[in-house]
């Protein structure tokens, strides 16, 4: 039972700071401090502005963004990580880290795989024409 809290528990923390964006999104408010929402947009140039904005509110929404309205003309709005953002910073650090060490041996796998799966059609029509394989 403990395990299978624990699953849940995984499983619920990576959709809260998984995905695409929020993982860079949390590395530039970490790394840049507080930042409003074009700066953010300079740094992640591929994002879209509809999904920086749903982003940004989710993870408002779970505590590790904060958001910032000053009432001025025109009006600025500024993004800062909070303090349990900040937390995650060791472990998004740590997949850095990995992934330094062993993308190589990742890219190596996926081409293998890739090629087998190319090639499996071809075995296959050998195999139904009666050749050899």
């Amino acid at each position: 039972m403990e395990s299978r809290d624990a699953v849940e528990r995984v499983e619920t923390t990576m959709g809260i700071i998984g995905g695409k964006w929020k993982p860079a999104i949390i590395y530039a408010l970490v790394m840049d401090g507080t930042l409003r929402f074009m700066e953010l947009r300079r740094r992640i140039p591929a994002v879209t502005q509809r999904m920086l904005t749903q982003q940004l509110r989710d993870l408002e929404r779970h505590g590790l963004v904060a958001r910032v309205h000053h009432a001025e003309i025109p009006p600025r709005v500024e993004y800062s990580v909070t303090p349990l953002g900040r937390s995650l910073h060791p472990i998004f650090k740590s997949v850095c880290d990995w992934a330094t060490e062993n993308f190589p041996d990742v890219e190596k796998a996926r081409a293998r795989s890739d090629r087998q799966k190319a090639s499996a059609p071809a075995r296959a029509r050998r195999a139904s024409s009666g050749r050899p394989t």
